[in-house]
């Protein structure tokens, strides 16, 4: 794809974005969902190989669905109550579920998760991570906006849902963008865990995902690393990028003292305050199934020595590498900012 073209796309791409973030009106909101939706498709598909355009029609299809409820769910809130405003729509009403069976499509919550790690397998790196960083900007901000009126039980079972998914689903992967979709989509759960009873700490949680996120993919495409078969001999290739990847993954996985262990912590406080004890119980004890992989990643990448001739273990003196200027201080916020903790509890 010629520059030019790619950054007119971009372009389009934050501009709907945008719209969504700021718009108060229903109507403003869903084209905002659409020229998003629309104009990321050449970007999933611009690799001419099979899997990408498998990939950019499996997420057209449950975008395109998901918009379609939620454009039924604005009209008939228009017809029922004459507004057009994001706050007006009642919580006991068919039409709220509705509302929150689309975003979470979007969002790639479960039960409508499939079609996140298909998507991100058949996409490049970079692709990748616009998909599961950038696209979750909008539907987040719809929920935030509305969350007063969305129902709590619904909302919590769709989250716990989503942690155990995230979990389960990612135990047997060896392709490591599939992994990072099961983590977006555990991450997706505690973000909607807490957002009714503190939408600042779904913010927190947010920025942070973001920031390890894109850590993450950044390390793996400097080296085009894609299953844990290539991650086992990253060592001899890269022996920095081999440690800071293992910090981030403590860090991704929630273990003090890095980043990640913030907005787990805090969320865990916060539902415990709220006499959610035995929800928070749950979620600490599920996120230990996204620990094992991130673990079992840390193991094949860190901890063992892969087999190789000694004319290979001095690979990395020798090999031109990419350079990202924004790695490191995306290395350094991404697992050093827990001491920061009391500057984001102000801001609860």
């Amino acid at each position: 794809m010629k520059s030019p073209i790619l950054m007119i796309i971009i372009t389009t791409i934050f501009m709907g974005t945008m719209l969504t973030m700021i718009s108060s009106h229903w109507l403003l909101i869903w084209i905002g969902l659409e020229i998003n939706m629309l104009s990321i498709i050449p970007i999933l598909a611009k690799n001419p190989k099979p899997r990408s355009t498998e990939a950019a029609t499996k997420y057209f299809l449950t975008q395109a669905t998901a918009s379609m409820l939620l454009m039924f769910t604005i009209v008939f809130n228009a017809m029922h109550s004459g507004q057009w405003t994001i706050t007006n729509i009642d919580s006991n009403s068919m039409l709220m579920s509705t509302m929150i069976i689309a975003l979470t499509m979007k969002l790639g919550m479960t039960p409508f998760h499939f079609w996140v790690p298909e998507v991100t397998q058949g996409v490049s790196l970079m692709t990748g991570m616009l998909l599961l960083t950038w696209q979750k900007l909008a539907p987040i901000s719809i929920m935030i906006q509305m969350f007063p009126s969305i129902n709590l039980n619904t909302l919590m079972l769709i989250a716990m849902l989503s942690i155990l998914a995230g979990g389960w689903g990612g135990l047997n992967q060896t392709q490591l963008r599939k992994i990072l979709a099961y983590s977006s989509i555990a991450h997706m759960g505690w973000m909607m865990a807490i957002l009714m009873f503190c939408p600042s700490t779904t913010m927190l949680n947010l920025f942070i995902y973001l920031m390890l996120t894109v850590t993450m993919f950044t390390m793996l495409n400097m080296n085009m690393n894609t299953t844990t078969l290539t991650l086992s001999t990253l060592w001899s290739k890269s022996p920095t990028i081999t440690t800071m990847l293992l910090v981030s993954l403590l860090s991704l996985g929630g273990l003090p003292p890095l980043t990640g262990f913030l907005p787990k912590w805090v969320i865990i406080q916060e539902l415990t305050k709220n006499n959610n004890i035995i929800v928070a119980t749950m979620m600490a004890i599920m996120a230990l199934l996204n620990l094992y992989f991130y673990m079992r990643l840390i193991y094949s990448t860190s901890l063992t020595l892969f087999p190789t001739p000694n004319n290979i273990k001095m690979k990395w003196q020798f090999q031109l590498k990419k350079r990202s200027l924004l790695l490191s201080p995306l290395i350094i916020l991404s697992t050093l900012s827990l001491p920061l903790s009391p500057v984001f509890s102000t801001l609860n």
